[in-house]
């Protein structure tokens, strides 16, 4: 018996097996530094989204990408920060500070390796399509709202937890807006919506941020006041503050060592790991998701294959040694592992090539930027929100998918944007079980064969019924099946049913069948059950459901349960005969 090896390496492994030189490294190393320049204000931006300082987006890249690349299942995954996890890290956040976000970050690296090791890959795929698109484009809501903030420039007294109450005190605080954000915001955004249109090769981000600046700058110069980075965040060094953002390597520190929401650490107590245990397992779920879908874009593109087992090893991976130098959580980004495919990658070289690319710009360019403006950086994630949202390709779903698919969608989208993404996705997979065990049901029926339907029914003896069974017989459909086999007047001695169109049954179908066995048998009624499936016959036996001549057969064609029928019937009819000539 062979050992389970787990399935570390894999990627990086069939890329070297297949063959790699130095036309594979070049593209590596093109599509590295591209997905790098377009991977820094974003970390920076989504580690803002989620209440921390910036540089631990930074952390999360530097540390968590080539460890998910190196280890994955997927060639051309590029991991980090990403907008979907913002809905969930931010409560975490708010609550039990940066100690607490690292130490949920790290509980969910575990619970993704022992997903990995149990080899759960493939159960994403059970997940279906209208709750993950209702969820996504809920998240992508929540996380536009979130910006109104910075790209108005409004001053908020508190921040509320509840959607509702956001929108409320958002309202309440527009008089506080900023005429020097707004501008910022209208040019970065008007940036980030033309520029792709008319030049692709270098990414419109950079353009609106680098324009921000300017432009804030420039109205500072004016007494216009731009709230900026610096502004929001500072470090200390030798006893000395800086605004802006570390030029430093990370440090390694147990998450329960960093403050929580009082600034003091945090405890690693059982009961801290008892509240962080839920949010934990819905960052792993999440991050599956989005890793596995991600690789399944990326594949397309590239027309390879990955190891979904493989892939959630790397993310547990990456998600457990990230939070140790203070990086949050990371997944997969669809978005730049896209971008990564289209630049040549061709191996997770090109994975850590970006982090090489994020790790310079952190050491050389961090007094810079300080001078972004956080209206630009606002409205960079809302361009992300809007992408994240898919909000044509919802619209168009809810115009041609099946209402009980809409009634799915709808459901998650309202309950993420109301609640949060945990209930949205439990409540939309339960909703959509019963809607399919429902839509199952109603296809399994019970109906009477009428005599034209074979020839062998033609000649049917009196006393004898015949009934067909299409559908499956599982615990939604079982008993609405075989109630109609109970409906027939007493003169009635043998029912044929005819069950070739019969998958499978579960164990609420054979209890039923059992009962109705026990009936007959009460009421002198024999079964004769004809063309069932070996798998279904099998099921049958094991439940104990045998052969007994008179009260159950199995057989092949309705001609020989018209003959295996006839066969019972003789003794009574003989039996009838007898009873009369003794009168």
């Amino acid at each position: 018996m062979s050992r389970y090896l787990p399935p570390l390496f894999t990627a990086l492994r069939q890329s070297l097996r297949e063959g790699y030189s130095w036309p594979h490294l070049r593209g590596d190393l093109a599509a590295g530094v591209t997905v790098g320049i377009i991977a820094i204000p974003l970390a920076m931006a989504l580690a803002i989204a989620v209440g921390v300082a910036p540089q631990h987006g930074l952390y999360t890249v530097l540390l968590a990408a080539p460890l998910i690349a190196l280890t994955g299942g997927s060639r051309f995954n590029i991991s980090g920060p990403t907008a979907a996890f913002v809905v969930i890290l931010l409560p975490i956040t708010q609550q039990y500070g940066l100690g607490g976000l690292l130490l949920c970050t790290l509980m969910a690296g575990l619970i993704l390796i022992a997903m990995g090791l149990a080899r759960l890959g493939r159960l994403i795929q059970f997940i279906p399509y209208p709750v993950t698109l209702g969820f996504t484009a809920g998240i992508g809501i929540v996380i536009a709202t979130l910006q109104i903030k910075d790209l108005l420039g409004l001053t908020l007294p508190h921040t509320p937890q509840h959607y509702l109450e956001q929108l409320q005190l958002l309202a309440l605080s527009l008089p506080s807006a900023h005429l020097g954000d707004i501008l910022v915001a209208i040019a970065s955004l008007a940036v980030l919506l033309v520029w792709p249109r008319y030049v692709s090769k270098v990414p419109g981000h950079l353009v609106a941020l680098a324009l921000g600046a300017l432009l804030g700058l420039g109205l500072e110069v004016l007494d216009v006041p731009v709230a900026t980075l610096g502004e929001r965040f500072s470090y200390t060094l030798d006893g000395v503050s800086h605004p802006g953002i570390p030029p430093l390597l990370p440090s390694f520190a147990w998450p329960w060592q960093l403050p929580g929401p009082d600034g003091q650490p945090i405890r690693l107590t059982f009961e801290l790991i008892r509240q962080l245990l839920a949010p934990a397992f819905a960052i792993a779920m999440l991050g599956a998701i989005e890793s596995l879908l991600c690789a399944v874009v990326a594949d397309g593109m590239a027309g390879t294959r990955h190891d979904p087992n493989a892939e959630l090893l790397g993310q547990g991976l990456g998600n457990l040694v990230a939070p140790l130098f203070g990086g949050i959580t990371a997944t997969a980004a669809i978005a730049r592992s896209a971008a990564n495919v289209r630049a040549g990658a061709q191996s997770p070289i090109a994975a850590i090539v970006h982090a090489g690319v994020v790790l310079l710009a952190m050491l050389l360019l961090a007094p810079l930027f300080s001078y972004l403006p956080m209206a630009a950086l606002a409205a960079l994630l809302l361009m992300v929100a809007w992408n994240m949202s898919e909000a044509p390709h919802v619209a168009h779903t809810l115009r041609i998918a099946p209402r009980n698919d809409v009634l799915v969608l709808l459901t998650c989208l309202v309950l993420t944007v109301l609640f949060d993404m945990v209930l949205a996705v439990g409540v939309g997979l339960l909703l959509a079980a019963g809607l399919f065990i429902k839509r199952m049901s109603d296809l399994t029926d019970t109906e009477p064969l009428p005599h034209h339907f074979h020839e062998a029914l033609r000649e049917l003896p009196e006393g004898v019924l015949a009934y067909a069974i299409r559908g499956p017989l599982f615990f939604g459909a079982a008993e609405k099946a075989l109630s109609v086999l109970r409906r027939f007047n007493p003169e009635v001695k043998v029912v044929i049913v005819e069950m070739s169109a019969v998958p499978l049954l579960d164990m609420t179908a054979l209890a039923a069948l059992e009962n109705l066995l026990h009936d007959y048998g009460r009421q002198g009624v024999g079964l004769v059950l004809v063309g069932t499936t070996p798998r279904v016959r099998l099921k049958l036996r094991r439940a104990g459901v045998h052969r007994e001549s008179g009260r159950l057969a199995y057989v092949k064609t309705l001609e020989q349960a018209r003959h295996k029928a006839a066969n019972w019937l003789e003794p009574a009819d003989q039996l009838n005969s007898e009873a009369i000539q003794a009168r």
